[in-house]
């Protein structure tokens, strides 16, 4: 018997003992829910995707030119016009993305969205002179169709929807 025969052979005994123990099922790593992500771009979430997408590009293309180019005129406005296209993205990132945290992420950045826009909207209107320069929120959104205060309405019903169907 060489060395290597010795270092590799397994004394009869010990070698019957391994057969006989049933293997263990290995433990998953992360829990099943968060395997199988809830889809929340199905049906209605298409449109919320897409809508927040061109949301983004306007907010974040209109506020990248006032800033860089006339950022004096009106920081303000132009600031909270680029936190929209922030918070937007992160929403259009978060439906995409999916599972429960990224539904519960996407939540509360509607609800602090529309938070957003009732403010600023209000605040336009009884102190326009705080804003020389619209924003994307200011008069609740009238520049953009009312769309920045349907959209958080509407994405936050959406994903109230899908934690039901997804229970």
């Amino acid at each position: 018997m060489t060395a290597t025969e010795e270092n590799t052979t397994v004394p009869r005994d010990e070698r019957s003992e391994q057969t006989e123990k049933p293997l263990e099922p290995l433990e998953p790593l992360e829990p099943l829910a968060e395997k199988k992500r809830t889809r929340l771009i199905s049906g209605p979430g298409i449109l919320l995707v897409w809508l927040y997408g061109v949301m983004v590009v306007g907010a974040v293309s209109r506020s990248a030119v006032q800033i860089s180019t006339e950022f004096g005129k009106a920081p303000l406005a132009y600031s909270l016009s680029a936190v929209a296209g922030l918070v937007y993205g992160f929403i259009t990132y978060s439906l995409v993305r999916g599972g429960e945290t990224a539904r519960r992420a996407a939540l509360v950045c509607c609800a602090a969205e529309l938070a957003g826009v009732l403010i600023v909207g209000t605040w336009t209107l009884v102190e326009p002179s705080a804003f020389p320069d619209a924003t994307v929120w200011s008069d609740y959104g009238m520049g953009y169709l009312f769309i920045p205060v349907l959209l958080p309405l509407s994405a936050m019903y959406w994903l109230r929807k899908a934690r039901t169907t997804a229970d």
